[in-house]
């Protein structure tokens, strides 16, 4: 879990950097905070980071192509501007949220460590999700049309990065 979580949190990081260098052009006022997520993304990829360093295991095999995907996702929907932005986070944030609480749910208090690790992001997970969705309209293209791409290559990202 830890492995994966590092990766996917590796990917985010490149996400929101993606999304600051053409936000410049095409959604300048979301700047400020695209910067902000992206420093908790590198906070919580440190967590997780710390965390395998302790238990002595290397990176989940998938990180690079975490994080040139995630630098890919974050340049294209960069380029489409604020909707598709804030789309993008939503969808990556929503998937990432239920795959922590499942994990959460699946330690049941065996591996305090983990517990804490994965607890310690959660709530800035969900100001990312929240405060994106704010900036999303109902039934925006961008929205419909991105929410499931982006939602089911996470969660495929995620299946892989989980196989033994």
């Amino acid at each position: 879990m830890i492995k994966v979580n590092h990766a996917g949190e590796h990917g985010a990081v490149n996400i929101y950097a993606g999304q600051i260098l053409m936000a410049r052009l095409t959604a300048r006022d979301m700047l400020s905070e695209l910067a902000e997520f992206r420093s908790h993304e590198q906070r919580h990829r440190s967590i997780f980071y710390a965390e395998l360093q302790r238990r002595g295991r290397s990176r989940c095999r998938s990180y690079w192509l975490c994080g040139f995907g995630g630098y890919l996702l974050g340049l294209f929907t960069g380029l489409l501007g604020r909707s598709a932005i804030a789309a993008t986070t939503v969808a990556v944030e929503s998937v990432v949220l239920k795959h922590l609480e499942q994990q959460l749910i699946a330690l049941g208090g065996s591996d305090s460590a983990a517990i804490v690790a994965i607890s310690a992001i959660v709530s800035e997970e969900r100001q990312h999700r929240d405060q994106s969705q704010r900036h999303l309209k109902a039934g925006q293209f961008w929205s419909v049309v991105l929410t499931p791409i982006v939602s089911v290559s996470t969660e495929a990202v995620i299946w892989l990065g989980m196989r033994p």
